[in-house]
């Protein structure tokens, strides 16, 4: 809701998600990151017994927010969706377990926020490469416009990683 002091949003409600999820969900940590534009943090996910659902949001700027399957011998295994989400329109990502995550900041000063349903855990901390070929992600921006930490640098690619305990299984339930 909005008028001339500003506005009103909610912008999470449990009982909401958890109907249109068709199961329960807990958060039970909140994180916030501020970047400049051109940085691009990802492709990240936590394997088990640590893996995290991450709902996603932006407080003020713009980025371009990437999903992909991670989940082996699923139907859309490899495929991605990038989503915009900007202060303006509000919209946020459900970003689920057996997937990795990644954005990149399309303007400065981008306030990026998400809650996640387990604690980060860096022995179970894993990547896969943001330029894999094979995921046909379209970043937006050019190749030397971006600003990755080293360790983002350096993932595998996804159809690179062999070890089925390095990556996620299709039909397994990963929230019982």
């Amino acid at each position: 809701h909005g008028d001339s002091r500003g506005y009103f949003v909610e912008t999470f409600r449990q009982d909401k998600l958890e109907e249109f999820l068709g199961y329960k969900i807990n958060f039970c940590q909140d994180n916030e990151s501020k970047s400049s534009k051109g940085v691009l943090r990802g492709l990240h996910y936590q394997l088990p017994p640590h893996a995290q659902t991450k709902l996603v949001r932006v407080i003020s700027g713009r980025v371009l927010d990437v999903a992909v399957d991670i989940r082996r011998n699923s139907p859309t295994f490899g495929q991605h969706v990038a989503v915009l989400l900007s202060a303006e329109n509000k919209k946020q990502l459900l970003v689920p377990r057996g997937f990795a995550h990644g954005f990149v900041v399309l303007e400065d000063d981008t306030i990026f926020a998400y809650k996640v349903d387990n604690y980060y855990s860096p022995q179970c901390d894993r990547g896969i490469a943001f330029d894999d070929e094979n995921l046909n992600i379209d970043w937006i921006l050019n190749h030397d416009e971006l600003n990755l930490s080293a360790k983002d640098t350096k993932q595998p690619k996804l159809f690179d990683i062999k070890d089925d305990k390095e990556i996620f299984q299709f039909g397994v339930d990963y929230y019982a």
